[in-house]
């Protein structure tokens, strides 16, 4: 893999249009357009490490050719790194452009009414000439407007018309100056400032997206209250070293990712993993970089440096998902290019052929053609699909599941089948007691007794799951004497002088102290998926512990919500013993079961049903599944806040442990593909009634760009609907 070399911050770049711009300019110089990623969030460029160094001079003049500008923002190792101040110009230029336009327009149009006989003269003729009657106060005013409303469209038109590829910049821009050669200058300044409206709105709407991720970046604090000594500093974010303890107190948000040592608090993880409720964090606990303490002070050992977060990495992720564009977008962006010149041709054809062939005068025909050149604009059509993947990739963000790519966002829309892991993904993937049973005249607090006690030391999972139990409902005890391990098996140890053992149902077996009737309840008790710890002295069985990996409260709720959403096939893949497999699958409401598998067994499994189905989800804990997880169509890694690995194994990332989040996922790309729809619908009716209009001699220059413009706006802010935080799967 290439290393990344340099990081530019470019300006004027808004939509997928100019992506594909520069990369066709840029790529060559740098070596291959390859070597290049785009950020349109955050409006960067990087250039990766190719087969030739190239400048940055090189790379900016490159940039500057397309009608976009660009300044160096620092070698793109250093990620955490703000691009320099662009200036009031770059920022606000657009607006500020807009405006005037608006003003010198205005301005003219009451010039020319104040000298006009009839206010309806200043209104124009609508392709009738009658240019010579405008004052030249107004002619100037209207120039003044029409420089303004074209003054950043000028450059992209002219790298259009070099390059011979015909964008709406350079269709807009033979509109205006072909209505100003037929003396039509209000019409002329309208379209200028309409159309740069237009411009302006859809950064506008590229711009509150970008600001929906930034406020990620907002989370983390600019200040960690660090710990030297008995002393209390505080230090950016950046200057903190892995193993520092700092401070966060109550309400405040933790700026980095680490593990308390001290302090007991509910802490608000929503911000990362989409959770609503409180999260209890005590000593050992593990905290995010971003979420917000409760009402306890804690103090914390950092665990990650600040550019490694996993805030970090969903801020990173989510900008690199701009690159990768969704299947929608690039059959946007394949029309537009056919689309565009064949309008032109169109154009042509109506200026042409009625004063040629049916020997009818220009001048209406003229007019007819760049009305049809305004109309025929693809900005509404262009911008509708990439402002709808870029907001609801922010949603998803802000609903705690990250979406690698807009390639990704439309698939869960269409999968017909999904197979799920069961540890971690159905079950909680931790060993609880479910029951404890004393025999022989033992209670359950005395078998719960010396079972923690001859555990006390032990780090196996039985081991653990007993002493939580234990501490959790109180028990007192005394670690065995004299512990001596069985290997596989179990161990033995001395209690108040007394010798007693534990182990597996195979050491019951081979001391001879099992009963016919205590082997069939303990035969019951594993073909329900229980694993089993058996306590016991020289005498006799004082009883046994049932453990299990309890199933999520959420897991039967998604399965359900999935089959109601129209998902054909659920299947469960797991290594786990087929009774342990069949107990969960009924718990979850899931029929089809495949267990006992090996790693390379559940990517066959997986690939027949890519096969058979086409879109398939693989839901896994993104490192043990991740060879199945690649070979689905799309890979989803549950509870991916506390794993790096996760993160980067999967393409789509729950950050929460929280499987509901897979059916919100679902009808959240179904709610995005129905507006992308919606959107390319509405552009394209509405052209085609304007072309209808403009044959028939209906259609006036200032009306198609009102409705170019008009249309633009319906389907932003459209597509801004999918910046509303669901956070709920709505069943149907």
């Amino acid at each position: 893999m290439p290393k990344t070399q340099k990081r530019f911050k470019i300006f004027g770049m808004d939509c997928a249009e100019e992506v594909s711009v520069l990369r066709n300019e840029v790529g060559p110089v740098v070596g291959g357009q390859d070597l290049l990623t785009f950020d349109v969030l955050k409006g960067t460029m990087t250039v990766l490490t190719g087969s030739r160094e190239s400048s940055t001079a090189e790379i900016v003049d490159a940039v500057k050719r397309t009608g976009m500008s660009a300044t160096f923002a620092g070698d793109s190792s250093n990620a955490g790194d703000a691009p320099a101040d662009s200036g009031w110009w770059t920022r606000r230029g657009r607006t500020a452009m807009t405006t005037a336009s608006a003003f010198f327009v205005a301005l003219g149009f009451i010039a020319h009414l104040l000298q006009a006989n009839v206010w309806t003269d200043a209104l124009g003729s609508e392709g009738q000439g009658g240019g010579a009657s405008i004052p030249m106060l107004s002619r100037f005013l209207y120039s003044l407007s029409i420089a303004s409303g074209i003054f950043h469209v000028l450059p992209k038109a002219s790298f259009a018309l070099r390059r011979a590829r015909p964008d709406m910049n350079l269709l807009m821009t033979i509109a205006v100056i072909g209505a100003v050669a037929i003396g039509e200058w209000l019409e002329a300044a309208i379209v200028a400032f309409l159309f740069s409206v237009s411009l302006t709105l859809e950064s506008w709407s590229v711009g509150r997206a970008r600001r929906a991720v930034e406020n990620l970046l907002d989370l983390a604090p600019r200040v960690v209250r660090t710990k030297q000594g008995d002393e209390v500093v505080e230090v950016s974010p950046e200057n903190v070293l892995v193993g520092t303890e700092f401070i966060v107190r109550p309400g405040e948000r933790i700026p980095l990712d680490g593990e308390v040592i001290e302090g007991r608090s509910d802490v608000n993880q929503a911000p990362i993993t989409g959770e609503s409720l409180g999260i209890p964090k005590n000593p050992g606990s593990v905290v995010y970089a971003g979420t917000v303490n409760g009402a306890g002070a804690l103090v914390v050992r950092s665990t990650k440096a600040s550019g490694d977060t996993t805030l970090a990495h969903i801020i990173r992720l989510l900008g690199e998902a701009q690159s990768q564009r969704a299947p929608a977008e690039r059959w946007v962006d394949r029309f537009a290019r056919i689309y565009t010149p064949s309008i032109m041709a169109f154009a042509l054809a109506v200026l042409l052929i009625p004063p040629l062939v049916f020997s009818q005068p220009y001048q209406p025909w003229i007019y007819q053609a760049l009305v049809l050149l305004v109309i025929a604009c693809p900005c509404a059509l262009v911008i509708s699909t990439p402002v709808s993947v870029v907001a609801a990739l922010a949603s998803a963000a802000g609903n705690g599941v990250l979406v690698k790519a807009g390639a990704y966002m439309e698939v869960p829309a269409r999968l017909r089948a999904v197979a799920m892991d069961k540890t971690g993904t159905l079950t909680e993937g931790r060993l609880v007691v479910t029951q404890v049973t004393g025999l022989n005249g033992h209670t359950e607090a005395e078998v719960l007794e010396r079972a923690a006690a001859m555990e006390f030391n032990s780090h196996h999972p039985f081991a653990e799951a007993i002493l939580l139990y234990a501490s959790e409902l109180g028990v007192r005890f005394a670690p065995a004497a004299e512990l001596q391990m069985i290997p596989g098996k179990g161990a033995e140890g001395f209690i108040a002088g007394r010798k007693f053992w534990i182990g597996s149902h195979r050491l019951l077996e081979e001391r001879g102290q099992e009963t016919e009737e205590l082997h069939l309840l303990l035969e019951a008790r594993a073909k329900m998926g229980q694993s089993l710890v058996v306590v016991g002295n020289n005498d006799h069985v004082c009883g046994y512990i049932a453990l299990a990996d309890r199933i999520r409260k959420q897991s039967r709720d998604a399965v359900l919500a999935m089959d109601r959403l129209g998902v054909e096939h659920i299947v469960m893949l797991t290594g786990d013993n087929k009774g342990t497999a069949d107990s969960i699958a009924i718990q979850a409401g899931i029929n089809e079961i495949r267990s006992e598998l090996l790693p390379e067994e559940k990517v066959a499994i997986v690939a027949s049903l890519v096969d058979q189905y086409g879109s398939v989800a693989m839901i896994g804990d993104g490192i043990n599944d991740a060879p199945a997880m690649g070979r689905a169509t799309i890979g989803i890694a549950m509870g991916a806040a506390g794993s790096d690995t996760a993160i980067e194994a999967a393409d789509i990332a729950l950050m929460s442990d929280d499987l509901s989040k897979v059916p919100w996922l679902i009808q959240h790309s179904r709610r995005m593909l129905g507006i992308i729809r919606a959107n390319v619908a509405i552009s394209i009716g509405v052209k085609a009634v304007f072309v209808a209009l403009t044959l028939a001699g209906a259609a006036s220059l200032w009306a198609a760009i009102a409705a170019d413009m008009g249309v633009s706006l319906v389907v932003i802010f459209n597509a801004m609907r999918l910046l509303r935080r669901g956070t709920t799967f709505r069943g149907r």
